[in-house]
């Protein structure tokens, strides 16, 4: 059986692990204590808590495909049905159903909800006269602002396409490569069509009873799949253990590592390198400049997750709210907040004295906030989450999760960065990569690149 060793412990080397069972001897090589990167179920006043990605996309199918492989179908939960909400301008105010990741493709849709002026709206509603040269796949790839703010003006993308955007990728729209976060905007963009009428032509049409959710959950924590994961795959896994050289052999691979207890060489026929670029380009300058190149130019944004639970009062956010995000021109220091016992019915089953509620910060550009001290950062989360929906009743604890480096930036020419970095591996036979950084940073999409990344090595 050929010999497999997975160079990270997180979702997307875990997949990758899963897809070869039964047909590899695999290794996983994960640097810390615990296995799951981003994924992470912790405890607060008693009470579990993802202190990452408290959701999977459903939309895509890898992600739930893959929980219900390894035995978590039956947890999988939808959450409440709740609008997205923006705090914006001194309310919480919905966004009107039907978005694309905020573009509204009737502006009329937001008259009188106080997300934009009248001349906003009005600004918005001029999209279909506005004269488009077709984007063709020879122009170079621009940012999401240089499309949408001649398109939709500035107001609407500050407002209401920033704050998206930022929840998913910490980023900035004046950062943000159009065709890597926006494909489907990308493609209109092609066509050279109004953006609007395009995205009303797509729509799909309203059907009776409650449209599925586009994520899922998973009772007692989504950090909860990573850990069934790595227990179903079979796969052995070496905590603690990190690799620090890749050395080529004739039809093998060896890998130097250094561990809790002194340097440790392993061999396999292959390997697949599920790491961020930061620590995969060391590992393959000896082997691949261009790859290395690619690699080392990659820039990352870290955030941070402050989880609080109080004590359950009548007041707080409203039951139908689970939650908002907030535009980065309001100032705030919050960029998004969860109400994990209105969101999730698990968790307020769990414990239904209790009010537990997270918030992030962190964009890129912000990373002096992970620099602040955990009571500070809680309290200026605190402060703006009371002014947001009121008194949220008596702390009953708080926990900081920093995630430094924690999202990459697809910026404009990231398409063409990862096909460099795959045209560079494809030339090393027995290696492979994986991870947030190709083609998403969701959990569904670093389960597909793991698993193809896998596959691609069982079948060559």
């Amino acid at each position: 059986m050929r010999s497999v060793i997975v160079i990270g412990g997180g979702i997307s080397g875990l997949a990758a692990a899963w897809e070869l069972r039964g047909r590899a001897e695999v290794t996983v090589l994960e640097a810390t204590d615990r296995i799951g990167g981003k994924l992470r179920t912790g405890s607060l006043a008693g009470i579990p808590v993802d202190e990452g990605a408290e959701s999977v996309m459903a939309l895509r199918p890898e992600a739930v495909r893959l929980a219900e492989e390894v035995g978590l179908g039956d947890a999988l939960r939808e959450p409440a049905p709740a609008p997205v909400t923006l705090w914006t301008r001194g309310a919480l105010r919905p966004l009107p159903a039907g978005h694309v990741l905020g573009i509204p493709p009737d502006p009329g849709a937001l008259e009188g909800t106080g997300l934009l002026s009248a001349a906003g709206i009005a600004r918005l509603a001029q999209e279909e006269a506005v004269p488009a040269r077709p984007l063709g796949t020879e122009d170079p790839d621009i940012t999401v602002a240089d499309y949408l703010v001649p398109r939709l003006g500035r107001e609407a993308v500050d407002r209401l396409v920033e704050p998206l955007l930022g929840g998913i990728y910490a980023g900035r729209t004046e950062q943000l490569s159009l065709r890597s976060t926006m494909p489907a905007v990308a493609g209109i963009a092609a066509t050279g069509d109004s953006l609007l009428a395009s995205l009303r032509r797509r729509a799909q049409p309203p059907r009776t009873g409650t449209r599925p959710s586009p994520v899922r959950g998973i009772t007692g924590g989504t950090g909860r799949l990573p850990l069934a994961v790595a227990t179903a795959c079979g796969a052995h896994i070496l905590h603690r253990c990190t690799a620090l050289g890749l050395e080529r052999l004739p039809g093998r691979w060896r890998v130097h590592t250094v561990t809790g207890n002194g340097p440790l060489t392993l061999e396999a026929e292959a390997v697949v390198l599920a790491l961020p670029a930061h620590a995969a380009a060391p590992l393959l300058r000896p082997h691949s400049a261009a790859a290395h190149t690619e690699l080392a130019a990659m820039r990352y944004a870290g955030s941070a997750v402050i989880t609080m639970a109080f004590a359950r009062t009548a007041a707080g956010p409203p039951p139908a709210l689970n939650g908002f995000l907030v535009p980065p021109v309001d100032g705030r220091t919050v960029k998004a907040a969860t109400f994990l016992s209105h969101k999730w019915a698990w968790q307020h089953d769990t414990a239904p004295s209790a009010l537990v509620l997270r918030a992030s910060v962190g964009r890129a550009g912000e990373e002096h906030l992970l620099a602040l001290d955990d009571k500070r950062l809680t309290g200026l989360a605190l402060a703006e989450l009371t002014e947001a929906v009121g008194p949220l009743g008596d702390l009953l604890g708080s926990k900081v999760t920093r995630w430094r480096d924690g999202l990459p930036q697809y910026e404009p020419g990231h398409a063409d960065r990862v096909a460099t970095i795959r045209d560079a591996v494809a030339k090393l036979p027995g290696l492979e990569v994986c991870g947030a950084l190709y083609e998403g940073v969701g959990v569904a999409a670093c389960v597909a690149t793991g698993r193809a990344a896998a596959a691609r090595l069982h079948s060559g």
